[in-house]
């Protein structure tokens, strides 16, 4: 029985932090020597983080990266460490490095761009053209990066029948809700139809608007789970893989065999031999396969995450929140609270006339729940002597949406006065319902340094609050249950203004994430009236969007790198 014991280091990398990423790497090296692993592997990228974007258009950013790869390579003795960095062949490569005992032994290109989504490696990358497969004492471990494994038709098809027992796949996977059951099936499909084990180890951690969940996974090759990391932590995933076993197990099959029959070498299947001595086990690791986590715990805790690490990463200490006792607000104190500490979280009352007492109460209530320090600015004088300085200009003009917005603009100045003044960063609470239809203040209650809830409905908001309050019960119960309102004149509510918000998520979801059409989202049951007036709404407010700051991604189609629209668009559903 040969017993390979592989170590998988989810770790979460900083973009740009090279010398950063390089010692944590090698930490994460001499961690998996002591539990005396063969092979740990990183994730894609890890070297750089990922995604790099434009510093790979800066020849002094490749070769700094680099040098950090033959640093890391000198501290790889007696264990083979797969590492994703950038290679330098004439053109640039999304690459895994194999290292061991002090040299880059090899280095694997990835085969498959992703160029959707979230996705430009096409701008930056050359396409790699090999497969490699890994001879350890005669039992073989294929390698791929990310993309490659997606394919139906992929580099791991070949591997396995070139006589594989493990791959080795290393990723950045970003996080959107339902991505990680889509990818853990699809691991278990590629397992089963190769006969192979599959590792799979993927990043973790917030970068600007996207959000790598971990969930590194080892498959055995009946599709079956054989070990499990954390989701949204930093994690070493240790697995004794039994490589006589697979071999057995593919013996018994014809499947293989057959395609080996048929199959031709290609040119493109570089074979390299290690020197390595697969270490002795005289005892196996323990399985270990962290818990699913429901939708609402994967979705608050990647919320957390996101905005843990860019306050962190971005060297902020300190966050502002503006309270006006609602649901958003409340949402996004909480969730602060809880990913920086209270003493981190600064919240601020601006009350005006229209300013209702349950809401001031229910502000002071959330802060006195979360234990947070809180101001009040009121905004009533303020805005009394902006209207006395602008009646000369409005003289005959009645009383509108300009009145209103003065108000939130008013609440931005306050609280970018607060951020210039101590340095916090303002944290916008508006929500996807809002920013999607536009109903939200330019320079206004748009303004901050991030939106924690740029990319969740209204109606997912509720769902986050009351899971959060199930944990231990922070937002007040009248905040989710009293109708939402800006509170910009008397008898305003926000469903009012645009629609009940479990029929506007439903249009805007269709619209925007699935393209349908005005008029077939009408045949869905829709009012058509209420459908177009949503969609011209979205249509108009493009500009808002771009002006607004960058915020989580937690849906497959987030504004921002996903759904590109121009400004200047004649064209109209309706």
């Amino acid at each position: 029985m040969k017993i390979l014991r592989i170590a998988l280091a989810q770790i979460n990398s900083t973009v740009g932090d090279l010398e950063g990423n390089t010692e944590k790497i090698i930490k994460y090296i001499k961690k998996a020597k002591e539990h005396e692993a063969d092979i740990i592997a990183f994730p894609e990228l890890a070297v750089t983080g990922y995604p790099p974007e434009d510093l790979l258009l800066k020849p002094s950013f490749i070769n700094k990266n680099l040098q950090c790869i033959h640093k890391i390579a000198a501290e790889s003795k007696n264990i083979i460490s797969i590492v994703g960095f950038v290679d330098k062949v004439e053109d640039i490569y999304n690459a895994a490095a194999v290292l061991l005992d002090g040299s880059i032994v090899t280095v694997y290109h990835k085969n498959f761009l992703p160029n959707y989504g979230v996705f430009d490696e096409v701008r930056y990358f050359q396409r790699g053209n090999e497969i490699a497969i890994l001879n350890i004492q005669g039992y073989k471990i294929g390698m791929s990066i990310c993309e490659d494994i997606w394919y139906p038709e992929n580099p791991i098809n070949i591997q396995a029948i070139e006589g594989a027992e493990l791959v080795i796949n290393i990723n950045a996977s970003p996080y959107h809700v339902g991505k990680v059951k889509e990818r853990e099936d699809m691991l278990r499909v590629r397992a089963r139809d190769n006969l192979i084990s599959i590792a799979y180890v993927n990043l973790v951690g917030g970068q600007d608007e996207l959000v790598f969940d971990g969930n590194s996974i080892v498959i055995g090759p009946d599709g079956s789970v054989l070990s499990k990391g954390k989701a949204f932590e930093e994690d070493l995933i240790l697995c004794d893989i039994d490589l006589d076993a697979i071999f057995r197990k593919q013996l018994k099959d014809n499947r293989l065999r057959n395609l080996r029959a048929m199959y031709k070498r290609e040119e493109k299947v570089k074979e390299i031999f290690l020197d390595y001595k697969i270490k002795d086990k005289f005892e196996i690791i323990p399985q270990k396969i962290e818990l699913d986590m429901t939708e609402a715990q994967e979705i608050y805790s990647a919320l957390i995450t996101g905005l843990r690490d860019y306050i962190h990463k971005n060297n902020f200490e300190k966050v502002v929140i503006g309270l006006s006792g609602g649901i958003d607000s409340s949402l996004t104190a909480t969730i602060a609270v809880d990913a920086l500490g209270k003493e981190n979280v600064k919240g601020v009352l601006m009350p005006s006339q229209y300013t209702s007492k349950e809401s001031i109460e229910d502000a002071l209530e959330l802060s006195k729940n979360l234990g947070i320090e809180t101001f009040t600015l009121p905004i009533s004088d303020i805005f009394t002597e902006y209207i006395k300085e602008l009646k000369p200009v409005f003289e005959g003009c009645n009383p509108d949406v300009t009145e209103e917005n003065l108000q939130a603009r008013i609440r931005g100045n306050l609280l970018m006065a607060l951020s210039n003044k101590f340095g916090w960063i303002v944290l916008a609470t508006g929500n996807k319902s809002e920013m999607s239809v536009g109903y939200a203040t330019l320079y206004g209650d748009m303004v901050g340094g991030f939106a924690v809830l740029k990319d969740v409905y209204k109606t997912k908001v509720y769902e986050l609050a009351q899971y959060r309050n199930s944990i231990s019960p922070v937002i007040p119960e009248r905040v989710l249950k009293k109708p939402p309102s800006a509170e910009l004149r008397p008898g305003q509510t926000d469903e009012e203004e645009l629609l009940p918000y479990v029929i506007l998520d439903e249009i805007i979801y269709m619209y925007v994430e699935e393209d349908i059409s005005a008029e077939d989202i009408a045949k869905r049951g829709f009012d058509r009236e209420s459908v177009e007036k949503i969609i011209k709404m979205i249509d108009k407010n493009e500009y808002k969007r771009r002006q607004a700051p960058v915020g989580i991604r937690i849906t497959p189609r987030g504004f921002g790198k996903d759904r590109r629209m121009p400004i200047t668009n004649k064209y109209r559903e309706i």
